[in-house]
């Protein structure tokens, strides 16, 4: 399986911005869908985006439509999340996932997700 490991998180004020990096170790990046999911205290996990082998199909929980961008480089073996215009209830570990299932259609529910990384928090201040 391969190894995931996220950076990026941090504190910042609602408004404001932050982009979410994964990297991925191993030579086999380009096979995974990958995917960003976020947990908040006492909350369950909910699904955020997800991105196909090359790019080329994305889709965004209604919750971060037109504020988050969901990218990878296969090159660097890195996924990112682009997140503008925080709010506060955008406050959670975020956690990137790797995903060798069937596609289309793009996962979207954690069960379709076998590789996981540490999370990163992100904590959004009004």
């Amino acid at each position: 399986q391969v190894q995931l490991v996220e950076s990026g998180g941090g504190l910042v004020q609602a408004g404001g911005s932050l982009r979410l990096s994964c990297v991925a170790s191993g030579r086999t990046f380009r096979r995974y869908v990958m995917g960003w999911f976020r947990q908040a205290p006492g909350k369950e996990r909910e699904f955020v985006a997800a991105i196909s082998w090359i790019g080329g199909s994305t889709d965004y929980a209604d919750s971060v439509k037109g504020r988050f961008t969901i990218s990878r480089d296969n090159a660097k073996n890195t996924l990112y999340l682009q997140m503008n215009s925080l709010k506060p209830d955008d406050t959670a570990v975020y956690y990137c996932a790797a995903s060798l299932g069937s596609y289309p259609p793009l996962p979207v529910g954690g069960d379709g997700f076998g590789s996981w990384g540490q999370g990163t928090q992100v904590t959004v201040s009004s």
